[in-house]
C-alpha cells in the first residue's frame, strides 16, 4: 500500500514540478515548483515506508494553506482550488491502513513476566508513524478550520439598502399603458421593465404558485437551425390577451388569465437561410385610435380563424415555392416599381386569412427579412399594410443580399405614426455584409419615411431607384427606445464587421460605431450621439435597450437615459442633449493593435461602473490545483494588459468578454425612486487573430465547414485576419477566472452608488453532478421590477426564476423551471384581479442551457393577495 501510494505521489509531484518550472519561466509563481518537489520527495519516502513522509507532507500542506491564505484570503472557492487535492491526499495518509503500511515492525508482544499477562509494545517505527499522523491530523484540522471560516465570508458582495429620497415625488404611470398591461418589450417605449402593480410584495412573494403553463411546441433542433436558436421572448399583454413569438417565428395569442391558446400565425419563412441567430425577442403593438376602433367595429366583416389555411390566389407563391417580391411592399410606388426584385420571399397576405384593415396592429419581424402586420383580434394579416402585401420587405435597397444574413431579431419601435426598424448582420463572416441602416416606415401604410445609414449619415431621404445602402455599416441589433414628447428615438449601435480588426473603417463608421444615437423622429437626422467605445476591437457593441427615466438631480427633474454596456459601464446621460449626468472620464488604453490597424489612445469610463478589477495570476481558478496551474500558464502565455487589451495573433484575454457585463436584457429601473436593478456578469474570453492566406480558405471552423446554408462565422472573408474567440476556460471546461461570475445589484441612479451586490445562481445545471452550490453564475436575459418592491429575474444559467427584495437584494423566492429561462419576465393583471408574473423558459443555444418551449405564469393564491 505504501509503495503504491508513493508512486502516485511521486508521479503527481513530478508533473506538478515540471509544469511549475514552465510557469516560473513565464514569470509566474514559484509555489508549484516547490510544492511539486515536496510532493515528489514525499512519494519517495512513502515508497521507502519512512515515517518522515508524514512530517514532510504536513509541512507541505501547512505551507500551502499559508500561501493560499496570502494569495486570496478567506475566499472559499479560490481556497478550495488550491487545497482540495492536497487535503484529500492528506486524509488518505492518516487512514488506518496507511499507518499499518508505514510501520516496519507491527507492535510486538513484550516478554512474559511472572504473574503478569503479556503486554503489547509498540515498535519505534510505529511510534514515529503515530507522531507523524498526529502532526498531519492537526494540519488537516487547521486546514478544515480555515475552510469553515471562509464559508462565513463574502468578500465579493456589498451589503446595504437602497434609500428613498425624502422628497421623492410620485410619477404617474404612462396613461397610454394601463397599469395591468405590458405594451412593449420594456412595457413602454421607455424600456424601464417596470410594472406599476403592487399586489406582490416582499411579505407575500414566497407564496407565489404556478397558475398555468403553456407549451408552444417550438423546440430547437430542426434542420437548418443555427447553434444560437433561442427562446428570448418577452410577451405583450393587451386587454386579456398575451402575444408572443417563438424562435421559429410563430406568433401566438393566449388568454392572459387561463393560458389557453386563442390563435396562432405561421409566417412561413423562407428556407435555406444563412442564420447566425434564430430568435424573436418580442412583438410590437400599435393601439387603435377611438375613431378607428369605432369604424372597425361597425364595418369590418368577420374573418376566418388565423390558423385556417387560406385559398391560393392566382399567381401567389407558397411557403415551399414563394412568389418573387416584385409587388409593392412599403415604399412609394415609383421606387418599388423601378427597384429590382430582391429575393423570392413569401408574401404574408397571400398565405393566410387577411383583414381588410387593422386599426390596431401587431408587428412581427421575421428571419427572412420582413416585418408583418397582424390583427391582434384574430392573427389575420393586415391587407391595408404594405400596399396589399401585409408586410415590409427589409431587403429593399439592401446590398449583398443573402437570405437570413440580415433581419430584425428585436421588436421594432412603435410611435404614433411610425415604426422604426433596425437589424442584425452576420458577426465576422465577411467584409461584404448588409447595411446597418435604421429605417422608419409609416405605421398605416408601410411606406418608407426616412432612412439613417451610419455609413452615409447626412442623407436620410428615401433612396432613389437603383441605389443601395452602405455595405457593412454599423448596425443596431438590439432594442431601441423612444421619447415622442422630445421627438427622438434612441438607437444602440454595433460596429462594423469584422469586430476584431478595424484597419479600413471610414470616418462615418468610426463616429457612430458602438454608440447610442438619438435620431429625430420627423427627419431621421442625428440630434446627438454618445460613443461608449472608441475604435471598438472587442465586439463591445451597445447591446442593451437605452432605459429612459426622469431623475431628481440637484433639485431638478432631468430627463435621463441610462445606457448599459458590455464593458460594465452604466452611462447616465441627459436624453435631450447626450451630455453625461454622472461624470465620464477618458482613461488611457493599452496600445499595439494588429498589423494595419490602430487602437484609440483613451476609452470612456463612467462614474457608475461595474467594470471588474483587472485579472492577475492569483485570480486563476480550476476544480483542482492542476487545472488552476494550467490556467496560470495560459494567463501568462496570452497577451493581457487589462481592459481593452487589443486582439492579437498571440491571443489576448478580453475581460470583460464579448458576452458582456450587460447584454440585450439590459436593466430594470424604478421611476418612482430612481433605482436600478442590474444583473452584471463576468466571463473572460480569448481573442486570437489568425492570418488569412486568401479570401476563401476556412481558418477557424473547429467543427468543419458549416452545414447547409449556415454561415462560416468569424472567418472575416476579405479581411487580413480571421478571429478565434472562445471563453477563457480550464482544461476541464471551467472558467479560468475564479467565481463569482454573476450577480444581482441595486443602484441609486441619482448618486451613482451601488447600494448592494450579491452572488446569484447555482452551478446545479452547469456541473456534471446537480450540486446546488451558490457560486454566482453568468446570466443572459433581463430583470423586471414592480411597484410592490419585488424584482424578478430568470436569466441565470441555472433553470430558476427568482424574486428579490428591491431595497436589499435579498432573495425571497425561487421556482424550478423546466428549461433555461434566458428571457426577460413581465407582469400583468388577469381578469380575476390577480397580478401575474410571466416568464418564457426555452433555453439558449450558445450557452447550452436546457431547451424547452414553456411559458409559465405565477400568481398568489386568492386568499393571500395584498389589498
Amino acid at each position: 500500500m505504501a509503495r503504491i501510494t508513493g508512486v502516485v505521489f511521486l508521479l503527481l509531484g513530478l508533473a506538478l514540478a515540471a509544469a511549475g518550472v514552465w510557469l516560473l519561466t513565464l514569470g509566474g509563481s514559484a509555489y508549484y515548483l516547490i510544492a511539486g518537489a515536496l510532493l515528489a520527495v514525499t512519494g519517495i519516502l512513502l515508497m521507502r515506508r519512512a515515517p518522515s513522509a508524514l512530517w514532510l507532507y504536513a509541512a507541505l500542506l501547512l505551507g500551502s494553506a499559508a500561501w493560499a491564505l496570502w494569495e486570496v484570503g478567506l475566499d472559499w472557492w479560490p481556497l478550495a482550488a488550491r487545497l482540495d487535492v492536497l487535503f484529500v491526499l492528506g486524509l488518505w495518509l492518516v487512514l488506518p491502513w496507511m499507518r499499518r503500511a508505514l510501520s516496519r515492525d507491527i507492535a510486538r508482544p513484550r516478554p512474559l513476566e511472572r504473574g503478569l499477562r503479556p503486554k503489547i509494545v509498540a515498535s519505534p517505527a510505529s511510534a514515529a508513524v503515530g507522531r507523524g499522523r498526529a502532526a498531519l491530523g492537526l494540519v488537516l484540522m487547521a486546514s478544515a478550520a480555515l475552510a469553515v471560516a471562509s464559508w462565513f465570508r463574502t468578500p465579493h458582495e456589498v451589503d446595504g439598502e437602497l434609500q428613498a429620497a425624502a422628497a421623492a415625488a410620485a410619477r404617474p404611470p404612462s396613461p397610454a399603458v394601463p397599469p395591468g398591461e405590458w405594451h412593449a418589450y420594456g412595457r413602454t417605449g421607455e424600456g424601464q421593465r417596470y410594472s406599476p402593480l403592487s399586489q406582490i410584495t416582499p411579505a407575500n412573494v414566497d407564496q407565489l404558485k404556478l397558475a398555468w403553463e403553456f407549451n408552444t411546441g417550438d423546440l430547437r433542433g430542426r434542420p437548418g437551425d443555427p447553434e444560437e436558436t433561442t427562446f428570448e421572448v418577452t410577451p405583450l399583454k393587451i386587454g386579456n390577451r398575451l402575444f408572443l413569438c417563438t424562435p421559429h417565428q410563430s406568433v401566438i395569442a393566449l388568454d392572459a388569465t387561463s393560458g389557453k391558446q386563442l390563435w396562432r400565425f405561421d409566417p412561413q419563412i423562407a428556407g435555406d437561410l444563412a442564420l447566425q441567430h434564430l430568435t424573436c425577442r418580442g412583438l410590437s403593438y400599435h393601439a387603435a385610435s377611438v375613431a378607428e376602433s369605432a369604424i372597425e367595429t361597425a364595418a369590418q366583416p368577420a374573418t376566418e380563424a388565423a390558423t385556417a389555411p387560406a385559398p391560393a390566389r392566382p399567381g401567389a407563391g407558397t411557403a415551399a415555392n414563394p412568389a418573387p417580391m416584385n409587388a409593392p411592399t412599403g415604399e412609394n410606388s415609383k421606387q418599388e416599381d423601378s427597384h429590382p426584385a430582391t429575393q423570392p420571399l413569401p408574401v404574408a397576405a397571400r398565405q393566410g386569412p387577411t383583414a381588410p384593415s387593422c386599426p390596431a396592429k401587431l408587428f412581427m419581424p421575421t428571419a427572412d427579412g420582413r416585418v408583418i402586420a397582424l390583427n391582434p383580434e384574430n392573427g389575420a394579416v393586415c391587407a391595408d399594410f404594405g400596399r396589399g402585401s401585409g408586410q415590409i420587405d427589409l431587403w429593399r435597397h439592401m446590398p449583398n443580399v443573402r437570405p437570413g444574413a440580415y433581419y430584425s431579431t428585436s421588436p421594432v419601435v412603435v410611435t404614433e405614426r411610425l415604426i422604426i426598424v433596425g437589424g442584425t448582420v452576420l458577426d465576422n463572416a465577411s467584409t461584404k455584409e448588409q447595411s446597418g441602416v435604421i429605417r422608419a416606415f409609416d405605421i398605416q401604410t408601410g411606406d418608407l419615411v426616412w432612412n439613417w445609414d451610419s455609413g452615409n449619415p447626412d442623407n436620410t431621404a428615401p433612396l432613389p431607384p437603383g441605389r443601395t445602402y452602405t455595405p457593412n455599416s454599423p448596425n443596431s441589433w438590439s432594442i431601441s427606445s423612444v421619447d415622442e414628447a422630445l421627438g427622438m428615438v434612441y438607437v444602440p449601435m454595433g460596429n462594423q464587421p469584422p469586430d476584431q480588426w478595424g484597419g479600413k473603417r471610414s470616418e462615418a463608421v468610426e463616429r457612430y460605431s458602438s454608440s447610442v444615437v438619438a435620431l429625430d423622429l420627423t427627419t431621421g437626422r442625428v440630434r446627438w450621439h454618445f460613443q461608449t467605445v472608441h475604435h471598438d476591437l472587442w465586439d463591445y457593441d451597445v447591446p442593451s435597450q437605452p432605459t429612459l427615466i426622469d431623475l431628481d438631480i440637484g433639485g431638478q427633474r432631468v430627463p435621463a437615459l441610462v445606457q448599459p454596456t458590455k464593458q460594465g459601464e452604466l452611462f447616465v446621460l441627459d436624453r435631450r442633449t447626450g451630455q453625461p449626468l454622472l461624470p465620464v472620464t477618458e482613461r488611457p488604453a493599452p496600445q499595439g493593435a494588429a498589423e494595419g490597424d490602430h487602437t484609440a489612445p483613451t476609452q470612456p469610463k463612467s462614474a457608475l461602473s461595474f467594470e471588474p478589477p483587472p485579472l492577475a495570476e492569483r485570480d486563476m481558478w480550476g476544480a483542482t490545483m492542476f487545472d488552476q496551474l494550467a490556467c496560470r500558464i495560459a494567463f501568462h502565455r496570452l497577451r493581457y494588459e487589462g481592459r481593452f487589451t487589443p486582439p492579437s495573433e498571440q491571443g489576448s484575454i478580453i475581460y470583460p468578454g464579448n458576452f458582456g457585463v450587460f447584454n440585450w436584457g439590459g436593466i430594470a429601473v424604478d421611476p418612482q425612486h430612481g433605482w436600478a436593478f442590474t444583473t452584471p456578469t463576468y466571463l473572460a474570453f480569448v481573442s486570437r487573430l489568425v492570418r488569412r492566406p486568401d479570401d476563401t480558405t476556412l481558418m477557424v471552423q473547429d467543427g468543419g465547414p458549416p452545414k447547409g446554408s449556415l454561415p462560416a462565422l468569424n472567418e472575416n472573408f476579405g479581411a487580413p485576419f480571421a478571429a478565434s474567440m472562445k471563453p477563457f476556460m480550464s482544461p476541464v471546461g471551467l472558467p479560468c477566472q475564479a467565481p463569482p461570475w454573476g450577480y444581482v445589484a441595486g443602484v441609486d441612479l441619482r448618486s451613482g452608488q451601488v447600494a448592494w451586490k450579491h452572488r446569484n445562481g447555482t452551478v446545479r445545471d452547469l456541473s456534471p453532478l446537480p450540486l446546488p452550490f451558490r457560486m454566482g453564475v453568468p446570466g443572459i436575459g433581463g430583470p423586471m421590477m414592480t411597484a410592490g418592491g419585488v424584482a424578478f429575474y430568470s436569466g441565470a444559467l441555472d433553470n430558476y426564476v427568482r424574486a428579490y427584495d428591491v431595497r436589499s437584494g435579498r432573495q425571497l423566492w425561487e421556482d424550478r423551471l423546466p428549461a433555461g429561462g434566458q428571457a426577460t419576465p413581465m407582469s400583468y393583471t388577469g381578469e380575476d384581479g390577480r397580478q401575474y408574473v410571466l416568464v418564457a423558459a426555452g433555453g439558449h443555444g450558445s450557452t447550452g442551457t436546457k431547451p424547452g418551449d414553456a411559458v409559465r405564469a405565477y400568481a398568489l393564491p386568492a386568499d393571500t393577495r395584498a389589498p
